[in-house]
C-alpha cells in the first residue's frame, strides 16, 4: 500500500524538566495522531544535528490551548531543547481520509478541477495555504493566473474527490476576472 507523509506539528519550547514538550499542531486530528505509541518521523530544521529520525508518543495532553507531549526518546529539559523547532510528520496510507467527512488532506485537494455553479471549468487546485483565520485554496486559472478561494462552505460548497473535482461559487473578481468596467456613454 502507497502512503505519504503529512506535517502534524512543530515542536516548541520545553515544558518543565523533564522532557515535555510544547507542539504547534498542524493536525486537525490531534488526538489520533499525538495518541501514545504514535511514532512520527522527524525532520530535524536546516543546519541541525538533531540524533532522532523519528519519536515516540509516550503522553499528550492539553493545557489551556496548547498541546504538551512527552516522548519516549526525550527524558529531561536538553533534550526537550535541542528538539526545539523539529517538524513532525506522520506516515499514513495515501488513499487514507480524516475523520470528518468535511475535511480533506492537502494531497486530496491538489490537483482537483475547479467548476463555478453553472459548469464552467475554472481551473486546477494548485496547493493549499494554511492561514491563520482559514485555509486558502490556490487555483491555477485556465487563463494561467493564480486565485486564491477561501476554503469555506460558502465558497466552495461541494468537493468531489472521487469525481476529482469541486465546485467554486464564483464572485466577480474571485476566480474570474472582473467584468469589464467600461460604461458606454450616451451621446
Amino acid at each position: 500500500m502507497d502512503t505519504i507523509e503529512v506535517v502534524v506539528g512543530r515542536i516548541g519550547k520545553p515544558h518543565g524538566v523533564r522532557g515535555e514538550v510544547t507542539v504547534d499542531v498542524r493536525s486537525d486530528e490531534p488526538e489520533r495522531r499525538f495518541a501514545p505509541g504514535s511514532v512520527l518521523l522527524v525532520q530535524p530544521p536546516r543546519g541541525s544535528a538533531y540524533p532522532h529520525t523519528t519519536l515516540t508518543v509516550e503522553r499528550a495532553r492539553w493545557h489551556q490551548t496548547t498541546l504538551l507531549v512527552t516522548f519516549e526518546e526525550m527524558d529531561d529539559r536538553s533534550a526537550a531543547e535541542a528538539a526545539r523547532g523539529v517538524l513532525l510528520r506522520a506516515e499514513i496510507a495515501a488513499d487514507e481520509s480524516p475523520e470528518d467527512p468535511d475535511e480533506y488532506y492537502d494531497h486530496q485537494l491538489v490537483g482537483l478541477a475547479a467548476y463555478d455553479l453553472e459548469g464552467t471549468l475554472l481551473g486546477e487546485v494548485t496547493a493549499l495555504v494554511h492561514g491563520g483565520a482559514q485555509d486558502l485554496l490556490t487555483i491555477r486559472t485556465t487563463d494561467g493566473r493564480q486565485a486564491l478561494v477561501p476554503f469555506v462552505k460558502a465558497l466552495v460548497p461541494e468537493v468531489d474527490l472521487a469525481g476529482r473535482r469541486l465546485v467554486v461559487a464564483d464572485r466577480p473578481g474571485l476566480v474570474a476576472p472582473m467584468p469589464d468596467d467600461t460604461v458606454a456613454e450616451d451621446g
